[in-house]
């Protein structure tokens, strides 16, 4: 087999494994990433700069105040000049997700000139694509798998062990246990600008081998992106009383109890101040999976909850 050392001779070993690009999921291509160019290496930015570097890709720290607001990074193609740009001062994290992001992307024109029959993503969609394979390269499916149920589903904890952010790891948690059980989880962070505290990512997985193992008709109670923070909610406890709260049986109504929910919110303190609260629902049937996390973070336990989460 050729070198891959080249940004097209890794797209036609995909083409040849999997017939056409769009075959191969992004979770495919990016294990396949892993199989040929990290190995037994350490993922680390010096790591992937070589990486890039023997693709014949340039990578470069700018100013970031250069950048449009909420831009971590881009890349430009001019003939075989490739080049990806990262914001000087942004996160390890941060310069690791964006190389990644933009090699991803670069990759799919690439794709559309080694399979002619293949229909290259649009803009949107390449996006999304660019982010899911950088976090599958960056936490492996089934390794990460294996600590989420090892912390008891704790985002926080999962954030600080592979150094990735609390979003990051939430959203990757919901395509990994996608399938495997019921599961909702919401991140919520305070907006300075107009002084409250909203929902900014969530994610969720259902039960495939069960489906009566989850939860339906209850539009409503597990909150979408933009929500606020309702008083008197679990998370608004956390927020107001800077403790992590379990809530073992959830109802809707005081006499109506639902299909059997419990939830854990815990707040990311630093310094004394929250900055974000972390909200995870599973079904009472599942509850022994949360206990890693119970034990560390041990919450005040209300019994029966019946207000909005």
């Amino acid at each position: 087999m050729k070198s891959l050392s080249d940004l097209r001779h890794f797209c036609q070993y995909i083409v040849k494994k999997y017939g056409s690009p769009a075959n191969a999921s992004e979770e495919e291509k990016a294990q396949e990433f892993r199989n040929i160019y990290l190995r037994n290496l350490p993922l680390d930015i010096r790591t992937l700069r070589a990486i890039a570097s023997a693709c014949g890709i340039h990578v470069n720290g700018i100013d970031g105040k250069i950048f449009p607001e909420n831009i971590r990074g881009y890349h430009d193609v001019f003939e075989d000049n490739r080049n990806i740009y990262y914001k000087k001062g942004d996160t390890v994290s941060g310069i690791e997700n964006t190389i990644l992001h933009e090699f991803r992307e670069m990759i799919e024109p690439v794709f559309t000139e080694v399979c002619l029959d293949y229909t290259p993503l649009r803009t949107t969609a390449v996006h999304l694509a660019a982010n899911k394979f950088a976090t599958a390269v960056l936490l492996p499916k089934e390794e990460f798998q294996d600590k989420v149920y090892e912390t008891g589903f704790d985002v926080i904890a999962l954030s600080k062990l592979y150094s990735k952010s609390c979003s990051q790891v939430l959203l990757r948690m919901g395509e990994v246990l996608q399938g495997r059980l019921f599961f909702y989880s919401a991140l919520y962070e305070f907006n300075g600008e107009q002084k409250e505290w909203k929902l900014n990512y969530w994610t969720g997985s259902a039960n495939n081998d069960d489906p009566e193992a989850n939860v339906y008709g209850l539009d409503g109670i597990f909150p979408k992106k933009g929500r606020s923070v309702d008083p008197g909610s679990l998370v608004d406890m956390v927020i107001q009383r800077k403790r992590s709260y379990l809530a073992e049986r959830i109802t809707l109504l005081n006499d109506l109890e639902d299909e059997g929910l419990v939830s854990l919110a815990s707040p990311l303190n630093i310094s004394g101040i929250i900055t974000k609260v972390i909200l995870v629902v599973l079904l009472r049937l599942n509850r022994n999976l949360l206990e890693p996390q119970i034990e560390r973070t041990r919450p005040v336990v209300i019994e029966g909850f019946h207000r909005h989460l």
